[in-house]
């Protein structure tokens, strides 16, 4: 799965990358400590034309009466996502990519202890991770779509987001047709680098700065 993740590049190379025209509510970069309900940068396609916008992280379904009506959705299951009602028409017609720098992801450790670790791409450009949105009152909101992990994520959690490569986006985004769900796999060997522990100050949704993303110490 997805629970934080980091956005680093600017919001004018992110517009560039996915050639998407940059909306003025996009929030401020650097953000270390991306967490659930925090207001993200989200690449939609509408007739072709792709915008960056603002999207609150946890998605409503239309049936909420208020954004505390039920559980906090950050994530969407590939293997159930086209039959739980929540996302059965967002999968359909609203399907979206959510840029990240890096992602966390946490195994147990001692005692217990959640252990964090950082993941990113190989090549350091931006993840492109698959979600779904929806549009609910007066915000949008989205979640991150997860499947079961591969081989580099497998060691730390059973489940990772999935990652798009640049030449899936149109199909992810409804601009190549038909067949977007051979996309919702695990990361390919090469594409993610291989992830090293950060400190635990990241376990705190309060933290914030470079120093997160540092490697932990021995």
């Amino acid at each position: 799965m997805c629970g934080r993740f980091t956005i680093t590049h600017p919001n004018e190379a992110l517009a560039a990358l996915f050639d998407a025209v940059q909306g003025n509510d996009l929030p401020p970069v650097p953000n270390y400590n991306v967490c659930p309900t925090n207001t993200v940068a989200v690449v939609t396609s509408d007739s072709g034309v792709r915008r960056l916008r603002a999207m609150r992280w946890g998605f409503l379904p239309y049936w909420y009466k208020a954004p505390n009506d039920g559980p906090l959705i950050i994530n969407a299951r590939s293997d159930t996502v086209a039959t739980k009602p929540a996302f059965r028409e967002a999968i359909r017609s609203r399907r979206c990519i959510v840029p990240a720098s890096g992602f966390y992801e946490w195994n147990e450790g001692e005692k217990g202890a959640r252990l964090p670790w950082y993941f990113t791409r190989l090549d350091g450009e931006p993840i492109a991770l698959a979600g779904v949105w929806q549009h609910w009152g007066e915000m949008d909101t989205v979640a991150i779509v997860s499947t079961e992990a591969g081989p580099g994520m497998g060691e730390i959690h059973h489940r990772e987001p999935v990652v798009l490569e640049k030449s899936d986006w149109p199909l992810w985004l409804g601009e190549g047709g038909h067949g977007a769900a051979v996309l919702m796999k695990a990361s390919e060997a090469g594409v993610m680098s291989r992830p090293f522990r950060v400190g635990v100050a990241v376990n705190s949704n309060k933290a914030s700065g470079p120093e997160l993303i540092a490697p932990a110490e021995a």
